[in-house]
């Protein structure tokens, strides 16, 4: 198997099978694991630049502090995304939280004609219509708009538009958000600590341990995810994404039991074909630059 894609499919696998790691996670809550999900991945990069040695980066960002506006707006921003997708998975929504990560790609085509000006192909039109379609009818199927998907797929197509224009690669970029937010995270994480209310004040050693995980849990698929992005073609890694809300899907329908009746069967259909579309279109594209 090609390195990169092995890469691809344990990142995307990880980012798959994080609702089965949010179940052991269940008597905290959403707030206080996004808050441990932010000082433990800084703990653990911080720890891996140092096994590196790669802090020159730093010295020069620190000679120019307006270059830290933009990484400070991505890192709250997938801060918000990460609180969003542990509130789903809490609230027993893995299905719709699957919903937005498919959607994700869609979305980030529609930011980039309305920020980046780009002109979209008629078939990338057709896709986007197929996706909105399939939204609409799980609206009106559903009674309310699948507000929960929607955010999700909009945070992360954000945080991926402001993270297109960083100059500093996965390891730091994510090193520096996490940094940036961690005057936020680190006193309101102590006070929750300090009262005793927290969970390292009144977990047990195990949930303790499931908490601390999620530095590595964040850093490692991330980590994988670039060294498979620089192996492998763009075209590639898109159809490697999917793996990850199939996933999330599965899980949320099999294990945790979640409604997916013939209606909302048919509103991920339309979602779907207006992804198979994109992707076909996408890979098409690839090949003839390839050739």
């Amino acid at each position: 198997m090609n390195s990169g894609a092995l890469y691809a499919l344990l990142a995307f696998g990880i980012w798959g099978l994080y609702p089965l790691y949010l179940r052991e996670l269940a008597s905290v809550s959403s707030l206080e694991i996004m808050l441990h999900r932010s000082a433990w991945s800084l703990v653990f990069l911080l720890g891996v630049l140092a096994l590196l040695r790669r802090w020159a980066w730093l010295g020069a960002l620190l000679k120019s502090p307006r270059q830290m506006l933009m990484p400070l707006a991505s890192g709250l921003l997938l801060a918000l995304n990460w609180l969003l997708y542990v509130y789903a998975v809490q609230s027993a929504q893995v299905v719709e939280a699957s919903l937005g990560y498919f959607i994700n790609p869609l979305i980030s085509v529609c930011l980039g004609v309305v920020v980046l000006r780009e002109r979209l192909k008629r078939i990338q039109w057709v896709a986007v219509a197929f996706a909105a379609a399939g939204v609409i009818w799980l609206t009106w199927h559903t009674g309310r708009l699948p507000w929960l998907g929607l955010a999700l797929a909009a945070t992360f197509a954000v945080y991926g538009l402001l993270r297109k224009t960083s100059v500093l690669g996965p390891l730091e970029g994510l090193t520096l958000e996490t940094l940036l937010i961690a005057p936020l995270v680190l006193p309101w994480l102590g006070m929750l600590t300090w009262s005793g209310q927290g969970a390292l004040a009144t977990g047990s050693p195990t949930l303790v341990f499931w908490l601390v995980m999620a530095g590595p849990l964040t850093a490692v698929p991330l980590m994988l995810f670039a060294v498979a992005a620089r192996r492998l073609k763009l075209a590639t890694v898109g159809l490697f994404q999917y793996l990850s809300p199939s996933l999330q899907l599965a899980i949320g329908v099999a294990i945790f039991g979640e409604p997916f009746d013939g209606q909302r069967l048919a509103g991920f259909v339309l979602i779907w074909t207006g992804l198979l579309v994109y992707t076909a279109h996408s890979l098409a594209l690839s090949r003839r630059a390839g050739a």
